[in-house]
């Protein structure tokens, strides 16, 4: 039975190549060595760095509202992973688990200095290999809970954490959130303090046994198999087993990637990173089902997206997908290039930033201030994250 589901999924890939479009992403095309829409990147981008602070997947902002005056800032997390290039469960490879992950707190002021964050009561000889995370808002220096998509040894699961504004240096840990659900997770986008979105990129993974493991998720990703898919998961807040509920949103997405909603909660965005495209959904708030309604092409593989503030979806992504898998083999001495845009409501798409990788490699996450206009971006497999500030 196992071996005819095999062949059953070869001759699937073998169909959906005939027919689909050779994807812009394995074809060079030339990119400036740096370009920032709102003036020059020498002068008014900056690199925050750190021991540590490097190979940083996804980024979020952390709104902390002061009920005493009325004000907002963003902070920014940050989710880094040093030994990316020994321990990747969705690119390769699968040689070395032991070295830990690092979360980083940037604030917001100008001269902010990254901050390491110091993981309280996380379970001894437990893994931590971060990738996407997502960080409910505080009110009146409230704790948030903050989860984190973690590749672990075994298997890949969803940390919960609660880090204050009166301490933001520590995150405390909660528990650890495992299902058969969670086959690839990848991204995630809250719909309450306890409950998200959460896609999984490939059904078929790198932790298959055998050679399957190293056969089977490339016919996935080049051959943009939809199999992946988008899940809403409901929490109990006190049990020791988390999951309430648990409902499949959106299925049959080539390499479902970044996941974000919309400001007002009525709106999905999901990135499909071989189709090199962003599914846009609307939100039934009461059930949390998706119904898709706009595709929007954009010129990469995109990896992780963001609403700001004002309802803009800020993506992030690869132009070049065979250049990463050489960064990835040897990030010392490649480069890959990057992208960032910004898509309006009408689904515009407009460039922020843009390299070919000398100046800025792998651009995973761009996440923008829309009161400031400050762009922040994270590399998979760059040192330090990229602060751009538009000039006064």
């Amino acid at each position: 039975m196992k071996s005819f589901a095999w062949v059953a999924v070869l001759f699937l890939s073998i169909f959906v190549f005939s027919r689909r479009r050779p994807g812009s992403y394995l074809f060079k095309r030339d990119s400036p060595a740096f370009f920032y829409l709102h003036g020059d990147a020498e002068s008014q981008c900056e690199r925050k760095s750190a021991p540590d602070l490097k190979f940083c997947e996804d980024a979020a902002f952390w709104e902390i509202h002061e009920e005493a005056t009325g004000s907002t800032r963003s902070d920014i997390i940050i989710s880094c992973d040093p030994g990316r290039g020994e321990w990747n469960t969705v690119m390769g490879p699968l040689r070395d688990p032991g070295p830990h992950g690092v979360l980083w707190l940037l604030s917001a002021e100008k001269d902010a200095v990254p901050q390491r964050i110091l993981k309280e009561n996380y379970p001894p000889n437990h893994d931590f290999h971060p990738l996407g995370i997502a960080i409910w808002p505080s009110r009146g220096n409230s704790p948030s809970n903050l989860f984190v998509v973690n590749h672990a040894r075994k298997r890949s699961v969803i940390e919960q954490f609660i880090i204050s504004p009166k301490n933001p240096g520590v995150a405390t840990h909660v528990r650890t959130i495992s299902s058969a659900y969670l086959v690839s997770p990848n991204s995630i986008a809250l719909t309450s303090p306890s409950s998200f979105y959460v896609s999984n990129d490939h059904l078929m993974t790198r932790r298959l046994p055998g050679g399957l493991g190293n056969v089977l998720p490339l016919l996935e990703t080049f051959l943009t198999l939809p199999l992946g898919w988008v899940s809403h998961i409901s929490l109990d807040p006190a049990a020791h087993t988390p999951i309430l509920e648990h409902k499949f949103a959106a299925f049959g997405i080539p390499f479902a990637n970044g996941v974000s909603i919309s400001p007002s909660g009525s709106e999905i965005a999901i990135a499909s990173s071989t189709t090199s495209e962003v599914r846009i959904y609307s939100r039934d708030p009461i059930t949390n089902a998706l119904t898709r309604t706009h595709t929007v092409p954009v010129p990469f593989c995109p990896d992780n997206l963001d609403y700001d503030a004002a309802g803009t979806l800020i993506a992030s992504g690869h132009p070049h997908f065979p250049s990463l898998i050489k960064v990835k083999n040897d990030p010392a001495n490649t480069k890959s290039p990057s992208w960032v845009v910004a898509i309006n409501q009408t689904h515009n798409v407009e460039t922020l930033f843009q390299s070919d990788g000398t100046y800025f490699s792998s651009s995973a996450t761009g996440l923008r201030d829309a009161t400031t206009g400050a762009l922040v971006v994270s590399g998979l497999y760059e040192s330090g994250v990229l602060v751009c500030r538009p000039a006064p």
